[in-house]
């Protein structure tokens, strides 16, 4: 379910179930993933240390390079 979906079923008049407070859960869950992807993969191309556990650590090096290369 997209968060769109998700608003439009607030203002049906359906009740709040145990399903969709997952299914809000499920999106706020997500979108905290991808903003710290996006801060993750910006703090790796100024040359700043990100965490190991990271998806973007192994190519820390080379998105600083890249930013280098492009200045």
């Amino acid at each position: 379910m997209g968060g769109i979906t998700l608003l439009r079923g607030l203002r049906s008049e359906d009740r709040f179930t145990w399903r969709v407070g997952l299914a809000w859960l499920s999106w706020g869950i997500s979108l905290a993933l991808a903003i710290g992807t996006i801060v993750d993969t910006r703090r790796a191309s100024m040359g700043k240390l990100i965490d190991t556990d990271s998806p973007i650590a192994p190519k820390a090096q080379k998105l600083f390079k890249r930013r280098l290369e492009r200045s």
